[in-house]
């Protein structure tokens, strides 16, 4: 079976990775709208035009039986006209604050993400339906998405830059769980770690993505056992030639990088 992943970047790799992880005998396709990166700078019916728009023409024509909108940004907005527009499942990803909700010892805990998905009504909703005995701190970055990128490109990341964006967060002293609400962050995992200390729970939604598509197909409770994932088609919406980009996306096992229009 065949699951299309989209993200306006390459931050959905964090989710295709776990997806692979756990459900290694269905093929995948990756499709990114880096003409259009970063979503979280777009504005709300923009963002909704373009998603719609690209995503009912790639579910036309790669076929797929299940669509992933490996994007908050994107998910927090389009999820509903998708749905309407498409005749496959899509899931999306939206910030894990439940689960943060329920992790969080302190009842105080951090959400980072991009700026759009800090500012939606989405995020509020989330909160007061799961966490409205918790204090939660809102963290919007646009800087960290780029770096993001940079890094799996193969570029050498300044922890200070990392540093400097979450410094409105420098003097919080019991914070305890941070929700990476953005499908870019786990690229940022191990950076992100050194900053906010060990004691902090790092949290994101790959795991919980993966067991919903896994649900969804009615796939066997245990995954079949395979020496290696799929090998995986990978698409773009704007020519990139930048050859670590074109290493890293080597290392999720995404053939040749085609140009979807």
């Amino acid at each position: 079976m065949h699951v299309l992943v989209f993200d306006s970047g390459v931050g959905g790799l964090s989710i295709l990775e776990q997806l692979q992880a756990l459900n290694p005998e269905l093929q995948y396709s990756y499709l990114f709208d880096n003409l259009y990166f970063p979503y979280g700078e777009l504005s709300e019916d923009a963002l909704i035009q373009r998603v719609r728009s690209l995503l009912t023409k790639a579910v036309s024509e790669l076929q797929p039986e299940l669509l992933v909108v490996a994007c908050n940004s994107a998910s927090t907005l389009s999820l509903p006209y998708l749905r309407e527009a498409l005749s496959i499942p899509v899931v999306g990803v939206v910030p894990a604050i439940k689960s943060a909700a329920m992790y969080s010892k302190t009842r105080h805990f951090g959400v980072i993400a991009t700026p759009g998905t800090v500012e939606r009504a989405y995020t509020e909703k989330l909160i007061a339906d799961f966490a409205s005995d918790c204090k939660v701190e809102l963290l919007g970055s646009t800087l960290l998405v780029k770096l993001a990128e940079q890094k799996l490109a193969g570029k050498s990341i300044q922890l200070e830059l990392i540093r400097e964006a979450l410094h409105p967060w420098s003097t919080l002293e019991d914070l305890d769980c941070v929700v990476l609400g953005c499908t870019h962050f786990p690229l940022l995992k191990e950076e992100l770690q050194l900053i906010l200390g060990q004691a902090v729970r790092l949290i994101d939604s790959g795991e919980a993505i993966a067991k919903r598509v896994r649900h969804l197909l009615q796939l066997d409770a245990a995954p079949k056992i395979q020496a290696k994932k799929m090998e995986a088609r990978a698409y773009c919406t704007k020519t990139s030639t930048e050859l670590g980009f074109q290493q890293a996306l080597q290392a999720y096992r995404l053939t040749s990088l085609q140009l979807f229009s």
